[in-house]
């Protein structure tokens, strides 16, 4: 753990919850996909997401993100509650996220990705660009200076001749990247990763892996990840929160979550590790 990263888990620590949950219930017919879920992510804070599959991990990203309706309980960010709110609206309170199967525009360029993506903090609407106004072409090029810039975060994965290629020629990696890209673009405080290294080698993995810590220690986004590799959970995690069947069965810092009998239970089945 760097400085910069005992530091920020410090103030994470003392601080009052960025996003909480309170009671969150999500019921898909009979089936309780999360059931009174509390939960919460202070500022600066990196949490990862664990459960077997069918946990309830991707559904309490959808509920965060109004893409599914919370069927009891509450989601609070920065003291206000999300429910009755549109996706739109919750990106502009500030929350992005990623997806499982990367969703980029794919016949627009990498630059223009980026550039898009900021259109819920724009000022200039569509008088503006109908006149080509003086506002318009000023805000138009700060969007585009905001763009560049992210996509530098990447090194050369994302620069030079790669900004002004079709999203669809960029490698698996890299479009894992862009999307990334894309949710910083929005000028998130939270940003919600889903699997961000699934379908990755090790070099590419361990790569990423690397981004997630800056994306805090350099950017200073309060992050949630949910990830199957426990290497990247082991590496980026100030704590880390396991789900089965809807219901949070364990909280913690890594090595006593990996250890707890009721975790080793739900991930490779009743009876491990008994002698």
């Amino acid at each position: 753990m760097t400085e910069t990263h005992a530091a920020a888990a410090i103030a994470a620590e003392t601080g009052p919850p960025l996003l909480e949950t309170k009671a969150l219930s999500i019921d898909f017919g009979g089936l309780h996909a999360l059931n009174q879920l509390t939960f919460e992510v202070r500022e600066g804070e990196i949490v990862s997401v664990i459960g077997p599959n069918g946990a309830g991990k991707t559904t309490l990203f959808n509920a965060i993100t109004a893409t599914v309706e919370a069927s009891a309980g509450d989601i609070v960010f920065e003291g206000r509650s999300l429910l009755g709110l549109d996706p739109n609206q919750v990106t502009s309170r500030g929350i992005a996220r990623t997806f499982q199967n990367v969703r980029l525009f794919a016949n627009m360029s990498v630059l223009e990705n980026v550039m898009v993506s900021q259109h819920c903090r724009t000022k200039q609407h569509a008088f503006g660009a109908l006149l080509y106004t003086k506002a318009f072409r000023r805000e138009e090029a700060e969007i585009r200076q905001r763009a560049e810039k992210i996509l530098s975060f990447f090194g050369t994965r994302l620069v030079g001749y790669r900004m002004d290629q079709p999203a669809f020629t960029l490698s698996y990696a890299n479009r894992r990247r862009l999307e990334i890209a894309r949710a910083m673009a929005t000028q998130p405080k939270l940003i919600l990763l889903d699997e961000p290294v699934a379908g990755m080698n090790p070099v590419e993995s361990a790569e990423l892996t690397g981004l997630v810590g800056r994306l805090r220690d350099e950017w200073g986004f309060a992050i949630v990840v949910i990830e199957h590799d426990m290497g990247v959970v082991k590496e980026v995690s100030d704590r880390v929160v396991v789900l089965d069947h809807g219901e949070k069965i364990a909280e913690g810092d890594y090595a006593a979550v990996a250890s707890d009998p009721e975790v080793i239970e739900a991930y490779l089945g009743k009876g491990t590790g008994e002698k």
